[in-house]
């Protein structure tokens, strides 16, 4: 079985003014002393407000959960001791109006230098599913086939429709922020793992990115694992929803691997349409259509069964298809974490909002 790994970042919140809070060295550290956390499974993020979670290498899905149960309750019980709280959402519903403390590695020091507006406005909260293939070359014909599904992911995902205290209409507004870094948003066709290895290069002669890390596509060959990563995830409100989407693209990993195998060409979409699909489904997540793989709009219900149809044999060979299938449903049902963040704001305002995010964000 194909094993997987998921990461998953968190903002730290003042539970009082639901405002992003710089504790994330003494949370980190607090996390570190307990007895949950393992060394290298809470690490760094850019900025002081952020912390961030990795699983270790999994094979079920009753693993994904179970280990991303276990870190969210070590890092809720962390912040909590430094009066703050989790809060599991792709964007903060409010921010301050000066620049968030920046975590003191050289790297990061350098993003400032590079981009400091971008810096100060990177407050967005991701989910990263790390599938493993067997090399390389089988890893660039995994991204050359799942690309054309990536929208559907971020419209499943979509959990950040907040910002500044608003609604910007948008159902996953951290992927428009995240796509306005130089090398960001869908990753292009390549011809084999030379051709990926050749272009990055290209980038980092011409001094465009410092290190593979500033690859922002929304699916790339991991600089640190034999894996692919797919990063268009908004985090999720709950673990059993991030556990659902590790399930999916795990399964879209080994179907394109079976298809590789097979023979079967990989489709060449153009990329001005893979991008505003992308742009589209960023702005309605579930709630409108769907631009499916052929490239043709359809309701988002009907573009998500269809994927449910394209992997079924792979969640058939793993034993997932029941809980992948009724996780889908749920989802379709209850609306995605967009969906429930504007429900909350009609609700109750912010602080319904802030409770959401931040109650549900040690939950299941």
């Amino acid at each position: 079985m194909t094993t997987v790994g998921v990461e998953e970042e968190y903002l730290l919140l003042d539970p009082v003014t639901g405002l992003p809070v710089p504790q994330a060295d003494k949370v980190r550290t607090a996390a570190g002393l307990g007895r949950l956390v393992a060394d290298q499974e809470v690490q760094y993020e850019l900025l002081q407000a952020q912390v961030e979670v990795a699983t270790p290498v999994c094979a079920t899905l009753e693993e994904i959960g179970g280990h991303l149960l276990r870190l969210r309750h070590a890092i809720g019980m962390a912040a909590e001791e430094h009066g703050c709280r989790i809060a599991a959402c792709g964007t903060p519903p409010l921010r301050h109006g000066h620049p968030m403390a920046v975590t003191d590695q050289a790297r990061y020091r350098a993003m400032v230098t590079q981009a400091p507006q971008l810096v100060a406005e990177q407050l967005v909260n991701g989910t990263h599913v790390h599938v493993a293939v067997p090399d390389r070359e089988a890893g660039v014909q995994v991204l050359n086939r799942v690309r054309a599904w990536l929208p559907t992911l971020t419209a499943m995902s979509a959990n950040s429709p907040l910002w500044d205290g608003g609604d910007t209409g948008f159902a996953s507004w951290r992927t428009v922020v995240f796509g306005r870094w130089p090398v960001s948003g869908m990753p292009p066709y390549f011809h084999d793992a030379a051709d990926y290895d050749l272009r990055v290069q290209r980038l980092l002669d011409a001094g465009l990115i410092s290190d593979t890390g500033q690859l922002y596509w929304q699916a790339r060959l991991s600089p640190r694992y034999p894996t692919v990563e797919v990063r268009c995830f908004d985090v999720q409100l709950s673990a059993d929803e991030a556990v659902m989407l590790a399930a999916v693209t795990r399964a879209l990993v080994e179907t394109a691997l079976a298809e590789t195998a097979a023979g079967a060409r990989a489709p060449d979409f153009t990329p001005e349409l893979l991008q505003a699909a992308m742009w589209h489904a960023a702005r309605h997540g579930l709630g409108d259509t769907l631009v499916g793989p052929g490239g043709a709009t359809h309701r988002a219900g009907d573009v998500l069964y269809e994927l449910l149809r394209h992997v079924s044999p792979a969640l058939d060979a793993s034993g997932d298809s029941r809980q992948v299938t009724s996780l889908i449903h749920r989802l379709l049902r209850n609306g995605t974490g967009a969906d429930r963040q504007r429900a909350a704001l009609a609700r109750g305002g912010l602080r319904a909002v802030t409770d959401l995010v931040s109650g549900q964000g040690t939950g299941t």
